[in-house]
């Protein structure tokens, strides 16, 4: 019969095997989850460089402030996950105490933001359909407004459409009334092909006649981008529930197995 001595020293390997054992998972998920940080911070930077620039223009700064909210979340996952190399390296039960609630709070401001999200949606497609409408029949090619007046051109361009609601929208345009158009039906930014004055001729073989005009194509976006958030929260918050449980059961070890 094994003796204390021997049934003592099986315990400790058993629970130094345990205890590595866990540490390796738990290393593997926060690779990943450090990744998937990363990956929240990159589509906060394209969203805030590549698009904010028209639709914060255009409509509010809703889907902007959405833009730092997710570079904000990225930031802060990646910085834990740093704490989580750290405490599983060192074994320190108080680091992984913190990086466990950094965790859950992670956890908990992803779940309003999913909530948020969806309830904003609906905001974010009533502005556009206002602001949209007034911005290219009231502010487009007026004097100081250039800014504006580029982000249309830009935002026609990147979505090949023409008009907020169709085409037609521009005939009572200020821009397309005054002086500066000189003649043009359209501005040439609605045009498949850029070129001067390319807005005189508002055939469908020279602009975009696109059903429903921009303000379909921006809510096809929005519900894209909504769907890429969705589906990257979806799989941080998987990854952190099966952190927090790591974490908790490599902690438990961690204390009996110094006690």
């Amino acid at each position: 019969m094994a003796g204390p001595a021997t049934m003592a020293h099986y315990k400790v390997e058993q629970d130094d095997w345990l205890i590595a054992y866990l540490k390796y998972l738990l290393f593997v998920f926060n690779f990943f989850f450090w990744v998937g940080g990363a990956a929240v911070l990159a589509v906060g930077v394209w969203t805030l460089v590549e698009k904010s620039g028209y639709l914060s223009v255009l409509a509010s700064s809703t889907f902007a402030a959405s833009a730092y909210i997710l570079i904000f979340a990225g930031a802060l996952v990646m910085l834990t996950g740093f704490l989580g190399f750290s405490a599983i390296i060192r074994e320190d039960r108080s680091c992984l105490s913190t990086y466990f609630c950094l965790l859950l709070v992670i956890f908990l401001v992803e779940l309003v933001a999913g909530v948020l999200a969806h309830v904003y949606y609906q905001r974010l497609s009533d502005e556009l359909k206002q602001h949209l409408t007034q911005t290219l029949s009231e502010n487009y090619g007026q004097p100081g407004a250039s800014e504006i007046t580029t982000s249309v051109d830009r935002l026609q361009q990147d979505f090949k459409c023409c008009g907020s609601n169709s085409s037609a929208d521009w005939q009572h345009s200020a821009y397309i009334l005054s002086r500066e158009a000189e003649g043009r039906r359209v501005p040439d930014s609605c045009c498949k092909t850029v070129v001067p004055r390319c807005g005189l001729r508002a055939h469908p073989s020279n602009i975009y006649k696109v059903e429903g005009g921009c303000i379909t194509k921006l809510e096809q976006f929005l519900a894209n981008h909504l769907l890429l958030m969705g589906a990257v929260g979806i799989g941080v918050a998987c990854l952190q529930t099966c952190g927090m449980v790591l974490t908790c059961c490599l902690h438990r070890r961690l204390q009996l197995h110094f006690h």
